[in-house]
């Protein structure tokens, strides 16, 4: 990394951090170009395009990049979601901290204004923040649907519904969606729910549908490009009409019972129903393949929150299992938990199918010298081992498997790791054993089927046991299980059990995180949307505001120090400082946020830089001369026309598509971000160095220093 001499201190930590970020330009704005990461010792390539991966993967020697990674992993524990603004910003603001440093602006000036310019910005933009209820009457009564982006197939499986019925997102040219009742499916046995049809939201339109018959199962169920649904059973023509449309029933047959099912439109009585849809759309920042499976898994928890009175999104009932060797467009949400078990397992799993399960959750590993967190050993205690080590840990395997034998233990989930040569027995004595399972997933099996989570199975007794679990193989979107060699999808179920798996699938090994982050960053946003209940407008509204207003700070006339500045500072010479530089430190905060739009523009548009300055310079104008520019810019961000050049992802939905962010997240990231730059703008401060030490010391700027 080369870096620059910015002065006699030399801001080294600045330096660190903006050349750190440098490497994370382009992955800024919703069209992000993708990185691969070498790794120098094995020659293995990692594909990322978050900034969470991109730290992870570098060598962070120096403290400021420590403290860099320590920032953005704060972020992406809690929110999951802007790590790379965050990441954007520190860059940009190192680089306005040193050009300040360069026209000898002292370090407390630079502090002070900066703190108090990001605190203004964020309560200016609170005029830019709409409520959750304005947002989904906004996108439900426009003229977006769903299928703003060409939409494929997008629909959950009938053994994923509490009633059961059956939710297809069709996409076709119909101006007003048709809702087709079907009759009830048969309650006799409650797999109706289960045995049923996994469905893929990337399936395509107009060629096989996506609902996935059983094995055995030798009904056919075809979408046909007119928009008829057939069965082996029955014929059904939908008819469509700009003003009404005509009821009437359609069965597909199976194993075990009838299903029903209904294309959802998007009247006035399901408004609120499509909204979190319409909500995930929005916060989808383009992501159309994420967007998709999680309009599906939204339908499915709403429409099992009008039964059960549970809440309408739940971010503990999502899992994801991620399997390697699958085309992308296999792809879906399946209910229940579906996981990878090892080819030994799979004839366990074939003997218990259509089999009820008793079941047992460990809280923990599964080994011999496992022990919970806070065990403290006997103290003056020793214990002599009488026989072989190897006889001990054969003791331990028998002892362990009699306990699972004598309460007919079916099934077990771990939640930690589970000893191998206890997983061998297991297989021998048809006991399917499944490690690695998280804590959700635990309580989720507890609560449907009433098992008890224990620490030891020792503790094992007949009221931890629970019942009612079933085991299969995982089915793909064609019917078939399928087997990726080293390790085979399986799926757990329950009945009434509200977990709900992502099945994401690629081909590409070093993809595959990719697609899972990109998942669990929209699941995030739709969550904190909902817990915030207001969203911010998107598309860069919110920072050109930021940039208008900071600049309007900027312009203002320089005022004496007043009182309470000089309290603050303890110091009047502090205080008249912080004034006078007050105009030079805001133009550099509001450098930072006209470097983020440029780089979105650049990275989503195409455009030159020049371009996108002259762009947002055109929008600063207009917005000045408005006299109201948050006015003005939800008038540009409601024609759809803000910071746009009809390109990036949402190039053809001009006066449609609405962007929106995350109001809690964005401003943590930015104040993480300023936090930061301006802990190592003052570390470096007080580490003194170089051969004009002496001659610092008795300037009049050592009073900028605490000598300890």
């Amino acid at each position: 990394m080369a870096f620059r001499d910015v002065n006699a201190r030399r801001h080294i930590g600045l330096q660190q951090l903006s050349s750190l970020a440098l490497a994370g330009r382009t992955l800024l704005g919703p069209v992000k170009s993708c990185k691969f990461i070498v790794d120098e010792s094995t020659n293995q390539s990692t594909l990322i395009c978050s900034a969470v991966r991109l730290i992870e993967s570098l060598d962070l020697t120096s403290a400021a990049g420590q403290l860099l990674n320590e920032t953005i992993q704060a972020q992406n524990k809690e929110f999951k979601t802007g790590m790379s603004t965050l990441l954007f910003l520190v860059g940009a603001w190192s680089n306005a901290i040193m050009e300040c440093l360069q026209q000898n602006v002292p370090v407390s000036a630079i502090v002070s204004v900066m703190s108090e310019g990001l605190n203004s910005c964020c309560e200016r933009v609170q005029c830019l923040q709409i409520s959750i209820h304005d947002v989904n009457k906004e996108l439900c009564s426009s003229s977006v649907r769903p299928n703003t982006f060409k939409s494929k197939t997008c629909q959950i499986g009938c053994d994923s519904l509490p009633n059961p019925q059956l939710f297809l997102y069709f996409q076709k040219d119909i101006s007003v969606p048709e809702v087709i009742p079907i009759n009830s499916c048969s309650h006799q046995d409650d797999d109706c729910n289960f045995k049923k049809h996994l469905v893929s939201p990337l399936a395509g339109f107009g060629s096989v549908a996506s609902l996935v018959k059983p094995v055995g199962d030798k009904s056919t169920s075809v979408i046909s490009r007119s928009g008829v649904t057939t069965s082996s059973c029955n014929k059904q023509k939908l008819t469509h009409s700009r003003y009404f449309s005509t009821l009437g029933k359609s069965y597909f047959s199976s194993q075990q019972g009838n299903f029903q099912g209904y294309l959802l439109g998007t009247s006035a009585d399901s408004c609120e129903c499509c909204g979190l849809g319409h909500l995930a759309m929005a916060l989808s920042h383009g992501n159309e393949t994420s967007m998709k499976l999680l309009q599906s898994i939204v339908t499915y928890q709403q429409e099992r929150a009008e039964h059960s009175g549970s809440s309408q999104f739940n971010v503990a009932e999502i899992v994801t299992c991620c399997l390697l060797g699958l085309p992308e467009s296999y792809s879906c949400a399946s209910p229940g938990f579906v996981t990878l078990v090892s080819p030994e397992q799979v004839t366990v799993v074939e003997y218990f199918e259509d089999k009820l399960l008793r079941i047992l959750l460990i809280d923990g590993d599964l080994t011999e010298r496992y022990r919970h967190l806070g065990f403290n050993r006997s103290c003056n205690v020793r214990t002599i081992v009488e026989h072989p080590r190897l006889q001990e840990e054969d003791l331990w395997l028998s002892r362990m498997l009699d306990n699972l034998i004598n309460f007919e233990v079916n099934l077990v989930l771990v939640k930690g790791n589970v000893c191998e040569n206890l997983m061998e027995r297991c297989i021998a004595n048809s006991i399917l054993l499944i490690s690695s399972v998280t804590w959700n997933v635990l309580c989720s099996f507890g609560e449907v089927t009433g098992a008890q989570p224990v620490t030891y199975l020792t503790q094992l007794n007949a009221s931890f046991v629970g019942s009612g679990a079933q085991v299969e193989l995982w089915k793909a979107c064609d019917g078939r299980a399928m087997d990726l060699g080293e390790l085979v999808p399986v799926r757990v179920k329950a009945r009434g059990i509200p977990l709900l798996t992502a099945v994401l699938t690629t081909t590409i090994a070093s993809k595959m995180q990719l697609i899972e982050d990109q998942f669990w960053t929209l699941v995030y946003r739709l969550h904190h949307a909902l817990n915030d209940k207001k969203v911010f407008l998107g598309g860069g509204a919110v920072e050109l505001l930021c940039l208008s207003h900071i600049q309007m700070l900027a312009e203002q006339p320089l005022q004496p120090a007043n009182q309470n500045a000089v309290k603050e500072f303890h110091n009047p010479w502090l205080a008249a400082s912080a004034t006078e530089y007050k105009s030079v430190v805001l133009q550099a905060l509001a450098s930072g946020w006209k470097q983020y739009l440029l780089v979105v523009m650049c990275n989503t548009t195409a455009a030159s830089e020049l371009e996108a300055c002259t762009s947002v310079d055109h929008h600063l104008r207009k917005a000045a001369d408005c006299g109201s520019p948050s006015a003005y810019i939800l008038k540009e961000f409601r024609r759809g026309d803000l910071l746009r050049d009809g390109a990036g992802p949402f190039a053809g939905h001009r006066e449609g598509l609405k962007v929106y962010d995350n109001v809690t997240a964005k401003t943590e990231a930015w104040r993480r971000a300023l936090d930061l730059v301006l802990l190592v703008l003052q570390t470096d401060a007080e580490i003194i160095t170089g051969p004009r030490k002496n001659q610092l010391l008795n300037s009049h700027a050592s009073s900028e220093y605490m000598f300890l």
